[in-house]
């Protein structure tokens, strides 16, 4: 099989029923791409809070997770990592044991890769994973472009789970012009997922911190100029936006040569660093081999004491107080 697939044949999905459990951002955009790309019978499964209330506007038939799942010839799990295997194991796995095949897809690899759910062997079970939020989603399909997903199979019952798996990408808008489908798997969708939230965006954090402080407290820039040049004046969603759409490298043609020639050499001193590639393989290897997942769980189940002292920790720090005056006198807030 091909790394990268363009297109798919969605006639495997028609007439079939899919319930998309789960009605919040990611939810809501996969069923109307559903609904619109394809020939099924698009349902919802939720509880009864506002999405219900919003799918039903949006003219969806909605039902209990459970009630839709018992419908469904494909079950598309929709809801946040945290809450997905106590709703799996009581709702959704006796909607489905009883079925003679059935199709689960999922838009994380991180609950199967981890053993968190562990779906009955009836089921083709597959993950389609937008690299796009579910906002953007909905923003590109309106203006018929595509956008990237990784798909994997875990279990393959009926022998066709990769064709549901491209069609399903397809299904939900990602093979428009300018969208591919990287074959991948559930275990390396979840570590490049984790890795990126636990490795680069925490260097990030830290970095932006640490010149906040080095900036105004030891060489007097002022706050309102140091958080606009870190990031407020949205020139870096510009740069990575064109890092997307150029290249990694070719988009610095954009930039000054002083520019380019200031990134570049301290860049090259950067990664002669063996501190961080050591700090990026302990990363790797502590997801890969599931002490996060436990971390996580065992997190979870203490009530987020980590979470809420980290979260009240980092509101108090000078660069959030700064950004609050800031962004209150900018009328952002």
């Amino acid at each position: 099989m091909e790394r990268l697939v363009f297109d798919a044949d969605t006639s495997i999905l028609d007439r079939k029923v899919i319930a998309v459990i789960g009605y919040g951002n990611q939810g809501r955009a996969q069923a109307r791409a559903l609904r619109r790309f394809t020939r099924a019978r698009v349902i919802i499964g939720n509880i009864r809070d506002y999405a219900w209330e919003r799918a039903v506007r949006d003219g969806f038939e909605v039902f209990s997770i459970r009630e839709a799942a018992e419908q469904a010839d494909i079950v598309a799990v929709l809801i946040p990592d945290e809450v997905a295997p106590q709703v799996f194991s009581r709702e959704i796995a006796p909607a489905i044991e009883g079925k003679e095949l059935v199709v689960v897809d999922f838009a994380s690899g991180y609950n199967v890769a981890f053993g968190f759910i562990e779906p009955p062997p009836n089921a083709d079970v597959v993950m389609v994973a937008p690299r796009m939020i579910g906002a953007g989603i909905e923003e590109l399909v309106s203006q018929g472009r595509g956008y990237p997903v990784l798909i994997g199979v875990a279990q393959d019952a009926s022998g066709r789970a990769w064709d549901y798996a491209k069609a399903l990408a397809k299904g939900i808008g990602a093979l428009q012009p300018g969208g591919v489908a990287v074959v991948s798997s559930f275990e390396e969708e979840a570590l490049l997922d984790l890795f990126t939230e636990q490795f680069v965006a925490p260097h990030i954090i830290a970095v932006v911190m640490t010149a906040f402080e080095v900036l105004t407290k030891e060489f007097g820039v002022s706050p309102e100029a140091a958080i606009l040049e870190l990031y407020a004046s949205s020139e870096w969603s510009r740069i990575f936006r064109d890092m997307a759409e150029m290249g990694f490298f070719e988009q610095l043609k954009l930039h000054s040569t002083t520019s380019q020639y200031g990134q570049l050499t301290r860049a090259a001193k950067l990664l002669s660093d063996e501190g961080l590639r050591r700090r990026a393989r302990e990363a790797a290897r502590y997801i890969a081999e599931g002490w996060f997942a436990r971390e996580w769980m065992l997190e979870r189940a203490s009530g987020y004491p980590v979470f809420k002292s980290l979260w009240r920790r980092f509101r108090r720090s000078d660069l959030a107080r700064a950004e609050e005056r800031l962004f209150r006198a900018l009328k952002r807030r």
